[in-house]
């Protein structure tokens, strides 16, 4: 073979080791298996704040070996744990915003890891990091995210609970709280059975006898009424005492109204025990205190049912006009009487006649039930008022 073919031959040699490294064909160097090459995995991170912190959550589970810290504002993470890219170690750093305190406090749980950081100053980021792109690992937490208005009103209501329970440490505990619990409780459980008797007694009967049972109702009924109105002047005491927070004046007017329909009109007059409004007199009374006592019983043990507060605050609105009535009626009724029987006549001088008749005293107490109606109806609406305007605020 002359040179000359030999060097041609060199040259197409060389032409082609030349294309096929431009093409990418020729073989790759081989690595030096001593050297590893990694590559940095980023967990995802959620945040949220208020006005004096961040809230941090790294999803990385079973996390180990968590070193986390702030150098120079700069939050630096590393840990072991399984994140998105699996079972592998997840490091970040994110440059706050604003000044932060260095210190950290941070929870890991079998699902994520939360970081909670203190602001220096008590203000609102517009953002998180000092950089104005946002890092591609990094969300807001949804789940405690919060506008600035909101977060307001939750540090206001934060700041609410704790002067509560400031205020409530400075006043002096009750040694004779639960005494007074027990017996309010023990007062109204038996008011309650005492009325309960009343009401079932009255309604079976109702079905048995139908309108018979108008009639001796004062006669099967009386003792149990007797024992319940009698103790029922405890509460009068009660709200004087200062054991329930509760005026004594609407107290006063209910267990005065009741006494005297019950021991001057229907107890002292025989004429008046086999009349029929007895029984609805009796009736009325017996369906509003079975509602309202076991509300107050359980008001003692701090135990609260819905439907219960709901009817103990709303079915006095027919009733108790409707009992006013009926007692209404009761007295009218007994004004001949008294007029006959002379019973409970006030003695006069014999200038001005022999004796001014009991019933002229029933008038005037007639026009002063319908007074103690109004004030009493009233102070009942507040209570209503009152109680469900701060069951609204409190679901708000």
């Amino acid at each position: 073979m002359t040179s000359s073919k030999i060097q041609l031959l060199a040259e197409v040699r060389t032409d082609a080791a030349e294309l096929m490294a431009s093409l990418h064909l020729m073989p790759s160097p081989v690595q030096n298996p001593e050297i590893k090459y990694t590559k940095t995995l980023t967990p995802h991170v959620y945040w949220a704040q208020r006005h004096a912190e961040i809230y941090l959550r790294v999803e990385l589970s079973d996390a180990q070996n968590l070193d986390i810290n702030i150098q120079e504002n700069v939050l630096h993470f590393r840990a072991q744990g399984h994140g998105a890219k699996g079972d592998n170690e997840y490091e970040f750093s994110l440059e706050f915003l604003e000044p932060v305190k260095p210190e950290v406090t941070q929870k890991s749980t079998q699902r994520q890891v939360n970081i909670t950081v203190r602001k220096q100053e008590h203000c609102w980021w517009d953002r998180l990091t000092r950089q104005e792109r946002k890092p591609l690992f990094l969300a807001p937490d949804f789940d405690r995210w919060l506008d600035e208005s909101d977060a307001e009103m939750e540090l206001r209501a934060k700041e609410e609970r704790i002067n509560k329970v400031s205020i409530e440490s400075r006043i002096p505990k009750d040694s004779f709280l639960g005494l007074k619990k027990g017996y309010l409780f023990m007062y109204n459980l038996v008011q309650f059975l005492g009325f309960s008797w009343i009401f079932v007694n009255m309604t079976v009967r109702l079905f048995i006898l139908r309108e018979d049972s108008f009639y001796d109702t004062f006669h099967t009924i009386a003792d149990m009424m007797y024992f319940c109105q009698i103790l029922a002047v405890a509460e009068v005491i009660n709200p004087a005492l200062g054991l329930v927070r509760t005026g004594v004046i609407p107290a006063l007017i209910q267990v005065v109204g009741r006494n005297v329909i019950l021991f001057v009109i229907f107890g002292s007059l025989e004429d008046m025990q086999n009349k029929a409004v007895v029984f609805f007199v009796f009736y009325l009374w017996s369906i509003i205190e079975i509602f309202r006592y076991p509300y107050y019983m359980l008001a003692c043990i701090d135990t609260e049912w819905k439907m219960l507060t709901w009817l103990r605050y709303t079915i006095w609105m027919p009733l108790y006009p409707l009992g006013v009535l009926a007692e209404a009626v009761a007295v009218i009724q007994s004004l001949p009487i008294f007029d006959e029987t002379r019973l409970y006549s006030i003695p006069l001088p014999k200038a001005l006649g022999q004796s001014l008749s009991f019933s002229y005293i029933l008038q005037i107490y007639l026009v002063l039930m319908f007074l103690g109606l109004f004030i009493n109806f009233r102070h009942l609406y507040k209570q209503r008022r009152r109680r469900f305007r701060s069951k609204k605020r409190k679901a708000n």
